[in-house]
């Protein structure tokens, strides 16, 4: 009797337990679901607003290049601002020195018409812009025709006669809130979600004000953080009814011995993980930095465009950034992003939608483009790139091979190795170019061309730099380790601190007027070379005498550049005599 009543109340008991534990990770695999997907859809909306303000952003910076371009003057300012203007714009503005003088449209703004610089609510905040060069974000406040709005400010800076950087004042857009994200927010609601978007007050108070929101109580909320302007933005999201599901955990309780509802239960886990499976294979054909296809996405897409039309023509390209090593050891790694990001972004405004981009990895993209248009390439390589990054823009060329389908080959994979051959034969006949696939290139794996900067200067036999040749403003671009450790610098950014970045101050002070004087008249006495020997300040503040021999070159990207060996003027000496003479500068 003991038995059955035992082993039964064991089972039960068991049973009971297991159903706990089940119900327990049923419960929290629920709720991490629920935040995966609340997570998603405040970057996805998230990152829409933060185009949204963009769009404003960009008005601003449209307006910046046409005062740029004419010199500070805007002519018919009501038919530029007319032509961007859209229904979640309030006005766009101009203020020359801080001053609001031009607003469209004008009808209703009358009373936007204020110096910003010394307006109580906006002087602070104008000043900072002005500054620090920075577009800022002011708002949320009442706007007198009713309703709210967030102004978008940009400082402008002109060259004045003397190549000096000068304030000229503000572009300005005033956007409407809600109406520039209503998109955004009527999608959360549609999916039952509640929201919150919040902004920094200003770019030195790290509290956040509430710009808009669907209700003042948020419980855990996911979040999606950007940056407009100086100002950080957060999109709070989370699900109407909340993040409990008390009335399934119950059902899982009640019902949790029938086959059916666990049957239910699993196929509806199963299918999230399928729909989160779909999602991330989407993500996995993508490059995280330009958004183009990445290798392994556009080698598939492009064999199913071959093969769903195997009697069509193709044209298959691949190209890669002229120098691109270089560009990255000379400015680093972050503008060498930016010109990856503009060139992907140009490839996709220059060509037709038909037309398969992808990345394959570094600098090197790919092409397949449908019919016979040859001319579009050519005309791509030489369209002018440049990328903008803190305020300058630098330019750079681009390498381009391509090769025809099915002229030059019957199959994908050797179609572009016949592209990669072309383009290798651009790189050994100059760089900066497009060429066609014949027959008899060396197909294959490219090597790579030349050395990288960081490969020559750290082995060349002497202390390196470059800087830039300007008499007023002798900017240092680079130097190498030896040039450090001969200096007596920790490293390169230590240098720029010391020296303030500029040539000059490696004189000694003495010396300063003698030594650029003696530079530049050889220079423009028609000599591309430079000698002479002073003495180098080091980090300590003691002092070695060196011969400096510079050379003057143009460079696309900085202008004119001396490249500078160092020597040690004392070693030399020792070493050879009497040959170098004994009298200092």
């Amino acid at each position: 009797m003991k038995k059955k009543t035992v082993v039964p109340m064991i089972v039960f008991l068991v049973g009971i337990c297991l159903m706990g534990l089940f119900t327990y990770h049923t419960n929290s695999q629920i709720q991490n679901n629920q935040r995966t997907l609340a997570l998603m859809n405040a970057k996805t909306y998230g990152q829409q607003i933060e185009d949204d303000l963009e769009n404003g952003v960009g008005i601003t910076n449209s307006l910046e290049q046409i005062l740029i371009n004419s010199d500070g003057q805007v002519h018919d300012f009501s038919k530029i601002a007319k032509y961007v203007m859209s229904s979640s714009i309030q006005s766009v503005q101009l203020a020359p020195n801080g001053v609001v003088t031009e607003i469209y449209p004008e009808n209703g703004n009358e009373t936007g018409k204020i110096d910003l610089l010394n307006d109580e609510k906006r002087s602070e905040i104008s000043n900072y812009a002005k500054k620090y060069h920075t577009t800022i974000t002011q708002g949320p406040f009442e706007l007198k025709q009713g309703g709210s709005g967030i102004a978008i400010r940009n400082p402008v800076y002109l060259e004045d006669e003397s190549g000096q950087e000068c304030f000229w004042g503000f572009t300005i857009v005033i956007v409407r809130v809600p109406k520039v994200f209503e998109d955004s927010t009527n999608a959360l609601s549609k999916f039952r979600y509640t929201y919150r978007l919040s902004k920094q007050e200003s770019p030195w108070n790290k509290k956040y004000k509430e710009v808009y929101a669907s209700t003042d109580k948020m419980i855990q909320p996911e979040s999606y953080d950007f940056i407009v302007g100086q100002e950080k933005w957060k999109l709070e999201v989370m699900p109407k009814d909340g993040w409990n599901h008390t009335k399934e955990v119950s059902l899982v309780l009640v019902c949790g011995m029938i086959i059916v509802l666990l049957l239910t239960i699993l196929t509806k886990v199963l299918l999230l993980l399928d729909e989160r499976r779909i999602e991330l294979k989407e993500l996995a054909h993508k490059d995280g930095l330009t958004k183009l296809y990445n290798r392994y996405g556009f080698d598939e897409l492009a064999d199913k465009m071959l093969s769903k039309n195997p009697q069509a023509h193709y044209i298959a390209a691949m190209l890669d950034v002229d120098d691109f090593k270089i560009v990255n050891d000379m400015y680093g790694h972050e503008y060498g992003d930016r010109a990856l990001i503009s060139l992907a972004k140009s490839m996709q405004e220059f060509f037709p939608t038909t037309a398969l981009l992808g990345r394959n990895g570094g600098d090197e993209f790919c092409i397949l483009l449908p019919g016979h248009d040859k001319e579009l390439l050519i005309e791509f390589t030489k369209l002018p790139k440049t990328f903008t990054y803190q305020g300058q823009t630098y330019s750079f060329t681009i390498s381009l091979g391509y090769a025809e389908y099915p002229d030059n080959a019957s199959e994908r994979s050797q179609l572009m190795r016949c592209a990669d051959a072309a383009l290798y034969e651009v790189k050994l006949h100059g760089k900066n170019g497009c060429m066609a696939y014949k027959e008899g290139l060396q197909s294959g794996v490219r090597k790579q061309l030349g050395f990288v900067l960081n490969d020559i200067s750290e082995n060349l036999p002497g202390a390196f730099m470059i800087y830039k040749a300007d008499k007023s403003d002798d900017e240092i671009f680079y130097a190498n380790k030896e040039f450090l450790d001969k200096a007596g610098y920790e490293n390169l950014d230590a240098l720029f601190k010391g020296t303030k970045k500029s040539f000059r101050n490696l004189i000694r002070e003495d010396q300063q007027e003698s030594v650029e004087a003696s530079i530049w008249h050889q220079i423009e006495s028609g000599s591309e070379d430079d000698y002479i020997h002073y003495h180098l300040r080091k980090a300590d503040g003691t002092y070695i005498l060196v011969l400096d021999q510079g050379r003057i070159v143009e460079s696309d990207r900085l202008g004119r550049v001396f490249y500078v060996l160092f020597m040690d003027w004392q070693g030399m000496q020792e070493h050879y005599g009497t040959k170098f003479g004994e009298k200092d500068v």
